[in-house]
């Protein structure tokens, strides 16, 4: 079982649902250590003031806030427990949406929302709620000492947390348009090539291949204390002469692609029919040598 991070209660309306929260997701990237250059002995990281540089014992740091350039407010243990406990430890439901109205961009991590001990019937209705209305709920939830906005939904059978930014800290984009107008045909071609790319969604199929190959970067240096010179990969695409001819080669190179897999399948579906063929043709035979 995972390690709980957090745990309390979901409310809405007058119903509690007990719950415990693991995380997720995991990070695979590669971690990396200082090391002294002469013997690569690990560095550790020092706590030091940053006005006089001086080594800092943990006992005597404290944490705190900056409210203006320079002037720190301490925070304690004790001023953290004046804040509402009720808070800290609820999931409090807002509102009912569909997920559709919220945009991808306000979604910060999941987290696996499971029923505590007794709780597994109430968990258990609101899931079905949840997948019968096809609705996410919008919440306020307080983890390590931070509020955040958080969306539950259904997911492989059990809910799923996803913190959220609140509205004021999404930036405003800076504006896109610039010189040279588009061109009906460029549009035109650059949907068909988005249409010759798509596809169903299978998050299995896309790996970290910059993690791998650096990982198999370190190996190789490390048994044998070198790296491979570099593959002299050809350009295949040339240079790009303008948006409409690189445009209109991605379409082509698309729709070859779309057509080898075409008949690939197409292959696969004839031989598997072929075989289907052969097994019935040999069965027919045995039963009439039988009569």
């Amino acid at each position: 079982m995972a390690r709980a991070i957090w745990s309390g209660t979901i409310s809405f309306g007058l119903v509690s649902v007990p719950v415990r929260m693991t995380t997720a997701t995991e990070s695979k990237e590669l971690r990396f250590h200082f090391l002294h250059k002469d013997d690569l002995a690990p560095i550790g990281y020092d706590k030091v003031r940053k006005d006089t540089g001086e080594h800092v014992d943990p006992d005597e740091i404290v944490r705190g806030f900056e409210i203006e350039k320079g002037r720190y407010v301490e925070l304690t243990d004790e001023d953290i427990d004046r804040l509402d406990i009720e808070l800290t430890h609820s999931i409090d439901i807002c509102d009912f949406v569909d997920i559709d109205d919220i945009d991808p961009i306000y979604f910060r991590k999941a987290y696996y929302l499971q029923p505590d001990q007794g709780a597994e019937k109430p968990y258990r209705l609101l899931l079905a709620a949840l997948e019968d209305t096809g609705k996410v709920a919008i919440a306020k939830v307080v983890i390590r000492n931070k509020q955040h906005l958080a969306c539950l939904r259904p997911w492989e059978g059990t809910i799923v947390l996803e913190t959220m930014y609140f509205h004021d800290e999404i930036r405003q984009p800076e504006s896109a348009n610039g010189k040279g107008e588009l061109r009906k045909a460029e549009i035109e071609m650059a949907r068909t090539l988005v249409e010759n790319l798509s596809g169903d969604f299978k998050p299995d199929k896309y790996d970290d291949t910059y993690r791998k190959e650096l990982l198999a970067l370190l190996k190789e240096k490390a048994e044998t204390g070198k790296i491979s010179a570099p593959r002299d990969d050809e350009d295949e695409g040339g240079e790009v002469v303008d948006l409409m001819a690189a445009l209109r080669e991605s379409v082509e190179r698309t729709k070859q692609q779309k057509s080898r897999k075409t008949a690939a399948k197409k292959s696969s579906s004839r031989g598997k029919s072929g075989t289907t063929r052969k097994k019935s043709t040999r069965k027919t035979a045995s039963t009439r040598k039988a009569s």
